[in-house]
């Protein structure tokens, strides 16, 4: 791991775990030896971010010189809470991840005040019931979406039914209870929707499909709503 890349996720770890945590507890999650992890707070000190703390008491990220300063609303706090909280209980296991560490950024980041506003947040969000996990790797699937790649897998519908698809990936949406794959499907020549817990053997194709997807998304939606109306939705 490079330099750059450690300190990084030494910055992260700060963010992230309960403060104020040990030299150890941070040597173990950037996998260096206590001396070179006091020499790295050192280094991000000198480049201007504030951590308290010192060999024997643990550190505590005070303020992040990463992040530009920022300033909320507080019912803006409130629905970045309740947004974020949402993807961490129901969104798929990297994203969940990537929800938290945005969560965390923010807390380090934001005035005092409205970091504890932050924190004790009124509203929430949490699942007792949370989605099946997806039998694709989700993150495969998004980047397949976001470079407009064809992409082919196996599919199960609801009563067991197996077919092979290939299709356009335009967006993943959760959808009630489970998270679908909105995709233009080449066998049914239509748009269609894919529960991602049905779906096995994910492989993204040379074939791009590019500049189309935002158009072809918002065809879906289109198409979607009109037949809302037309069902009295």
């Amino acid at each position: 791991m490079s330099r750059t890349a450690r300190l990084f996720q030494l910055m992260q770890a700060l963010r992230s775990l309960p403060s104020p945590v040990t030299a150890e507890r941070l040597a173990d999650e950037t996998d260096v030896s206590v001396r070179t992890l006091y020499r790295d707070i050192d280094s991000l000190r000198g480049l201007g971010a504030v951590i308290d703390g010192e060999a024997g008491f643990g550190y505590t990220l005070i303020e992040d010189a990463t992040l530009p300063p920022l300033g909320f609303e507080d019912e803006e706090l409130e629905a970045l809470v309740l947004g974020l909280r949402e993807v961490m209980a129901v969104g798929d296991p990297s994203l969940a991840k990537g929800a938290e560490s945005a969560l965390a950024k923010l807390g380090a980041r934001l005035p005092e005040g409205q970091s504890r506003r932050l924190k004790h947040a009124v509203l929430s969000a949490t699942s007792f019931f949370p989605p099946p996990p997806p039998t694709v790797d989700a993150e495969v699937l998004r980047q397949a979406a976001w470079d407009e790649r064809r992409i082919r897998f196996n599919y199960s519908d609801a009563k067991g039914a197996k077919t092979r698809r290939e299709v356009y990936p335009l967006s993943i949406v959760f959808m009630q209870s489970s998270h679908c794959l909105v995709g233009w499907c080449h066998l049914r020549n239509d748009y269609r929707a894919f529960r991602l817990d049905r779906m096995l053997d994910l492989e993204v194709m040379d074939e791009s499909f590019r500049p189309r997807r935002v158009s072809m998304l918002r065809d879906y939606w289109q198409k979607m709503r009109a037949e809302a109306l037309e069902h009295g939705y």
